[in-house]
């Protein structure tokens, strides 16, 4: 496919689409021009108590200072529930889908809010106050999203920690934050799976964190568990017990809101701080603007809630929107293929957002499934994680939207808070495979690896030369790390880490991460570029590259590919094949190595560090594993590569 095949909105989606091309192009303009009165004026998109006077006191120079609306004062609780109660109370702000179809829960804004309420009480009760940090370690329940509310209802952080952690990667996050109490579950349930929530975390605080003062244990599956005597805590009964009126904390707009931890290029994580005021005018004013939020949509966002993705666009946005948002407790493919197609049906689905990795995975498992499947209630896809192979995007389109829904790519990033590159629906032509252009307020910049910058068509390091309000404010504990990180790449940018690629029409195309882009024989080459040219070939479910070094030509091209049908002959050779003729000679791969899987985070990103530690045979040290979905992928993928010398 062309990168210059452009697919218009749909005719019938345009003429409904809120933002047209001149509104967006006139909300640029003016958040260009006058942007302190541009936020100001989206800010009145929430309910404060003081509403602020002044945008942004931002300034990436020297020790870099990040604030945003800063003399406001507001609750984040209050802006996704309490302010909707008169004339949404009755709406349904949550729907809960577990793994069976009967295992469904509906709850009204008027009912969540009295849950969260009550969650609220129980963590007071605790001693739990304005500026502790409460870890969350559920499943993909309801209680998630309350506790998380609960806490920025009375002003204390949450730590959302992804339940596939380890133990060790539990403790080095509790640690880190100094988490006050604990909320866990008896289990998981992941298809035919349990994963024991609250025995890893027993093993996690038995490493020794000293700050956890209580364990509030949720029953999921009703498993009978050794409870520790003063520590541990029912968490079922005290909510019984506890009111359902709880006061809402007056927050400053800078006040963190939480921490989210992320890994690092080295493997150790980094616990993201988000202000209250700027991220939430940013994940209700990208929520709105980038699906086409209207009343009466049911939204649903993929993500686990302890990835950013489900922070912004499973609670915060949606909510403080007034919408309905979908949490489901399932796999895709559980108990069998096509259980997201039902899922869409049985809730009237109507924004679906998902990621590329889930993407592929359906297009190899589907079989026709989603063919026999109406989803006439769909109207706009999304993307987000990872680049979007043009097949990938092209199935999407097709397959699950008819060609009537436009498809959302989206490009941000835990440290951005929300999306930063979207097809605005209803504004932008979309390219298969392309983020397309900046949102209003965001000015984006490529640069050359010595800083320069980059005009008109071009290709270099992703960079934002003006601050939003969404934007991370530090690093939790390291603020050096946090400059260091972000800021010493260029000085006066945020350096986003990723590479991209600016066409003819000012279009972004994410190439991938800046450490990910190879040197051979002096030319570079994203591993993107490679990944996408490889998925060409739809013998080829998904594929990583990664570079190790070579003795001549400096680095050389290794590529890890997932097959449709392993036992097909030629398969290797067909990959490099792709590579030659997509790319060119100078980019033919060292080793195709024909994997079952690739190291993925639970949003789907491909763990490349891994995946280069793996194919130069350095197994010692291989870091923190604790973010993967599946953690014994890496002894298979191991052996692939062992016995392959």
């Amino acid at each position: 496919m062309s990168e210059k095949e452009i697919f218009q909105t749909p005719p019938l989606f345009a003429a409904q689409a809120a933002v047209d091309g001149d509104r967006l192009r006139q909300m640029t303009e003016e958040a260009a021009r006058d942007p302190e009165r541009f936020w100001l004026g989206q800010a009145g998109r929430l309910d404060w108590t003081w509403r602020p006077t002044v945008a942004s006191g931002s300034s990436f120079a020297d020790d870099v200072s990040i604030r945003w609306f800063a003399d406001g004062r507001l609750n984040a609780s209050v802006n996704c529930l309490d302010r909707h109660l008169a004339e949404r109370g009755e709406q349904i702000a949550l729907i809960w889908q577990g793994q069976e179809a009967a295992q469904v829960e509906r709850l009204t804004y008027r009912a969540l809010h009295e849950r969260v309420c009550r969650m609220a009480n129980v963590l007071r009760g605790l001693g739990v106050g304005r500026g502790d940090r409460v870890a969350i370690h559920l499943p993909m329940v309801a209680e998630g999203v309350v506790a998380m509310l609960a806490c920025a209802r009375i002003g204390a952080l949450h730590v959302v920690l992804f339940g596939g952690f380890s133990a060790e990667g539990l403790a080095d996050r509790l640690n880190d934050s100094g988490a006050v109490v604990v909320i866990t579950a008896d289990e998981a349930r992941r298809g035919a799976k349990r994963i024991p929530l609250k025995s890893v975390m027993d093993e996690a605080l038995a490493r020794g964190v000293p700050s956890v003062r209580h364990v509030l244990v949720l029953a999921v599956t009703g498993l009978d568990l050794p409870m520790h005597d003063g520590r541990d805590l029912a968490l079922g009964p005290l909510l019984a017990e506890a009111s359902p009126d709880c006061p809402a904390a007056e927050m400053a707009a800078e006040d963190p809101l939480f921490l989210l931890y992320t890994s690092g290029s080295t493997g150790k994580p980094k616990g993201v701080v988000h202000a209250t005021g700027g991220y939430m005018v940013w994940a209700s004013f990208t929520h709105e603007l980038v699906f086409d939020h209207r009343a009466g949509d049911v939204f649903w966002c993929t993500a686990d809630i302890s990835w950013i993705t489900g922070h912004t666009y499973v609670v915060y946005g949606p909510l403080a929107n007034g919408g309905t948002v979908l949490l489901f407790e399932g796999l895709p493919s559980y108990p069998a293929p096509g259980r997201w197609w039902e899922v869409i049906e049985t809730h009237k689905v109507t924004t679906f957002y998902t990621a590329p990795t889930a993407i592929r995975s359906l297009m190899r498992d589907d079989g026709g499934t989603v063919e026999r499947h109406a989803l006439d209630s769909l109207r706009l896809l999304g993307s987000v994680g990872e680049p979007i192979s043009p097949d990938a995007w092209v199935w999407f389109h097709e397959a699950v939207g008819r060609g009537r829904c436009p498809v959302v790519d989206t490009w941000w990033q835990t440290e951005t808070g929300g999306i930063l590159i979207a097809p605005v629906p209803g504004a932008v032509p979309q390219k298969p495979g392309s983020a397309t252009l900046p949102l209003p307020g965001v000015e984006l910049a490529l640069l050359t690896d010595k800083g320069a910058v980059i005009e008109g068509v071009g290709e270099g390091c992703l960079c934002i030369a003006r601050s939003w309000p969404g934007q991370a404010r530090t690093i939790w504990g390291g603020h050096d790390r946090f400059r260091q990180t972000y800021f010493s790449f260029c000085p006066g940018y945020y350096f986003s880490g990723d590479g991209a690629r600016r066409d003819e029409d000012g279009y972004y195309w994410i190439t991938g991460r800046i450490d990910d882009v190879i040197n051979v024989s002096g030319h570079r080459i994203g591993t993107a570029e490679v990944e996408d040219v490889v998925a060409t070939d739809h013998r080829f479910v998904e594929c990583a590259a990664v570079g190790i070094p070579h003795d001549i030509k400096g680095q050389g091209l290794v590529v890890f590919a997932v097959a449709r049908d392993a036992a097909e002959p030629g398969l290797a050779d067909a990959a490099s094949l792709a590579v030659t003729r997509g790319i060119g000679r100078y980019a033919v791969p060292e080793r195709v190595y024909l994997v079952p899987d690739l190291p993925k985070t639970r949003s789907g990103k491909i763990v490349r560090r891994l995946l280069r530690k793996i194919a130069c045979h350095e197994l010692d040290g291989l870091g923190d594993l604790s973010t993967l979905a599946d953690a014994t992928i890496v002894g298979r993928l191991i052996a692939v590569v062992g016995s392959a010398k």
